[in-house]
Formats: structure tokens, sequence, C-alpha cells
């Protein structure tokens, strides 16, 4: 047997060493070879020959119905992320804003847009020291302040000059706060925060959204020096609100590229070939329909293995498909990266492909005992 090469940038490896891999291999068919001769319904037993072969860091488990339940979940479960939420969303003004302030009724003090100029022009830039100059009140405070407070404090103090002055203040040009996206985005770039939240999505979406290769089960956020990572696929998915959360000023998206998560198909399957994990959950039924299926002149299909290592143990889960529930069982199985499934040659075909080698040697030899 030839196991597939990893790519160099692969982080998953196979459960067992090549002879290892081919010790329980053996060692499992083995079992079904003595099988064969008896009742085709029998549950899959480990005969003392095979168990022989294998060692205490080998469990076997054959997959039936009491059992399946505890492999059906998914390898990776959305998480909900701990970046702190905000109760609600209020632009405050910073250095750099540009405010526009109308009076109504009091042209002096307004400075209209025009054809020559935009809003942003004809505003109030907030300074360094975090004020702006208004006529006749001078310099008012806006930094770290919001409109509303901006305008009530306006009116208030215009009220000296101007009876019962009507007031609104709005941002014509947002400056001060702005978030950073980057990574697997088709367009990294910094985004400006406005009246109106910016959720995480709509950052994204507003840096070209995520490329091909983004992961988007592992985003992080750093905020004032602490790093949260975010899986915006438990929001999409899963329906986790707190995975998309608000951004602030200041917040910086990274956007990671995606991981390689593999699960290798091998033995007698069509096509094998590496099933990719990494966008999607798949069942044991799924990765070898989507190869082509068992290869039915050859495949045993009482002994469709999966091999999955965890620390020093090594699980072989034995899937018998040769009834119409096993197929059924496998569309609850979950594969995990790293898992080797493997579907042994069937005994008969066994027989047959011995055959095939020995006869032409036969032939040959009786030919030369006649000549």
């Amino acid at each position: 047997m030839i196991l597939p090469a990893l790519s160099s940038d692969s982080r998953v490896s196979l459960p067992l060493a090549p002879h290892a891999l081919l010790r329980v291999v053996a060692a499992l068919a083995l079992s079904l070879l003595l099988m064969a001769c008896e009742d085709g319904h029998t549950t899959f037993p480990l005969t003392s020959d095979a168990q022989d072969m294998l060692d205490d860091t080998v469990q076997v488990i054959p997959l039936d119905t009491h059992n399946i339940r505890s492999f059906s979940s998914a390898a990776r479960r959305p998480q909900a992320t701990s970046l702190p939420s905000l109760p609600r969303w209020s632009y405050l003004v910073g250095v750099g804003d540009i405010l526009s302030v109308i009076v109504f009724n009091q042209p002096e003090l307004t400075m209209p847009a025009g054809p020559q100029r935009s809003a942003a022009e004809s505003g109030f830039q907030v300074g360094q020291d975090g004020s702006f100059s208004y006529p006749f009140i001078g310099s008012v405070p806006a930094r770290g302040r919001s409109v509303e407070v901006i305008r009530a404090e306006i009116a208030t103090r215009l009220a000296d000059f101007i009876p019962d002055p009507q007031v609104d203040v709005r941002v014509a040009s947002f400056n001060a706060q702005a978030v950073v996206v980057t990574g697997e985005v088709n367009s990294p770039n910094r985004q400006a925060l406005r009246a109106v939240p910016l959720p995480l999505i709509e950052a994204a979406n507003a840096a070209g959204g995520f490329t091909d290769k983004a992961d988007m089960r592992a985003i992080t956020v750093q905020r004032a020096g602490r790093l949260y990572q975010v899986d915006v696929e438990g929001f999409l998915h899963a329906g986790l609100s707190e995975n998309n959360p608000i951004l602030i000023n200041g917040d910086v998206v990274n956007v990671p590229r995606r991981r390689a998560e593999e699960a290798y198909l091998l033995g007698e399957v069509a096509k094998p070939d590496v099933v990719d994990l990494s966008r999607e959950q798949i069942t044991l039924t799924q990765a070898i329909t989507r190869r082509g299926g068992l290869n039915t002149s050859r495949a045993n299909a009482r002994g469709v293995l999966v091999f999955r290592a965890h620390d020093s143990l090594t699980r072989v889960f034995v899937l018998d498909t040769s009834r119409p529930e096993g197929l059924l069982l496998g569309t609850r199985f979950v594969l995990e990266p790293g898992d080797v499934v493997y579907v042994l040659r069937a005994p008969l075909q066994r027989w047959n492909d011995t055959i095939t080698r020995v006869l032409p040697t036969v032939r040959a030899v009786d030919t030369v005992k006649g000549l």
C-alpha cells in the first residue's frame, strides 16, 4: 500500500506509521477472512490470531446503532468569542473630525455648503486640543463627546445672544476613529467609523469580502493590547450573535489563511484521494460517495475502516456496509482531520488475484515439461 504524500504546508499527520498501519490492516483482514465462511450477518469480532498482531495502543470499535451517536457531532464546534460586546453604539467626536453646525433662521451663524465647497470644507474641524471655535461663544469642547451633547451646549450658550436658538450639529467628515482590516480579504484597508455601528462582517465586506483561502473560524481582533479570536462561521451557521461583534476605534481585524485539514481515502475505492475537511464537515459515507464509491468488484463491503489517532492510542472504527443500514450509519460518522479511511479487499478477490498471478507460472512450467 502506498500512502499519499503530504504537502509541505500540511498540518496533519497520518495516525500510524506505514508499517503499523499495515499490521492493523492485516489483522483486521485476517478476521474478515475467517468470517467469510460464517454467517454474513455476524458482527465483527477480532480472532485470537488477529488480536496477537495488535498491541494495547490499538483499539478496534465496530460502529453500530448504539455507539454512532458519539461520533455524529462535528469535529470542531463553533466557539463563542470572548471579545466584550457593546451594549449600544454611540459615535464620540475626536480630533480631526469636521462638524457641521446649523442655527436655523440665523444665516450669519451658518456656513452653508455650495457648488464650490462641500459640507466638510465649510465645517468646523476639531483641533488637537479637542475643541473648535464658534462665533459669539468661542471655544467649544468636542473630543470624547457625542453630537447630542455638543448640540445642547451650543444651544445653551447661544441663548445669551439669540432667543431660543434651534441648533443642529452633524459630523460632516469622520476622521478621528477607524479600524484596520487585513489578511485574507480582497482589499485590505482602513475604514473610518461613523454614526452607524460597524459589525465585523460588514467591515470584511467593505474590504472586498473574504478570499477563497480565508479561515473564517479563526479571525482575530486586536483590541487594547489583547488578541481575541472570533469564529464568524459560528455566527453565519450557528446563530452566535456575539461572533459578529461591533468594532470600535483602534481595532485591528486579521483574517488568517485556512490551514490544511485533510483525511485520506485509501484501499478499494474507485478514486483514492485526499478529502478536504477545512470548508465543511464531511461524513464517512459522503467521502466514499464523492470519490466514486466502493470498487464493487474488489471491495469487502464489511471492511470499511477508519483509523484515528489521539495521543498514544489509535482507534480503528469498522463499518459494515454490506447492508443498507451500514451506509446510513456512515452518514452520521463525521470525519476528523488526520483520519485514514481504508477499504479492505474482498477475500474472494484476493483468491482470484492469487490464482491469476500463479496460473501463468504453472502453465509455463507445464509447457517446459512437455517440451
